[in-house]
């Protein structure tokens, strides 16, 4: 499959196309329980990666391992992730900040000491 950098679009095309592939619809990979262990396993990859200092390019395959994996639970779970992220992102955007431990934070604080 060539490299695609054209939109959002495209990228979501390429990996419902990669569900229909392997037919994640009935063999189980469009199980959301299953789609979450799979996502911490990737998660522990991109940490082993940075915690170890591997390259970036590893980091990346990683990271675009996660994300794959993060579009294909919105084909699974049947939401649209785009809108998804733009109602997320404006809820964001919206927020204060607040450092916490050192660390800025930019959540909703529910519970968090000052």
């Amino acid at each position: 499959m060539p490299i695609q950098t054209d939109s959002w679009q495209s990228m979501m095309q390429a990996v419902q196309e990669f569900h229909d592939k392997h037919d994640f619809k009935n063999t189980g990979g469009e199980e959301l329980n299953y789609r979450v262990a799979l996502m911490a396993e990737e998660l522990g990859e991109i940490s082993s990666c940075v915690t170890k200092g591997k390259s970036k390019h590893l980091l990346s395959e990683e990271v675009a391992d996660l994300l794959i994996l993060v579009m294909g639970t919105g084909i699974a779970a049947g939401f649209d992730l785009n809108q998804a992220f733009w109602e997320k992102m404006n809820e964001l955007m919206a927020r204060e900040s607040r450092m916490v431990n050192g660390r800025i934070r930019v959540s909703e604080f529910r519970d968090m000491e000052k």
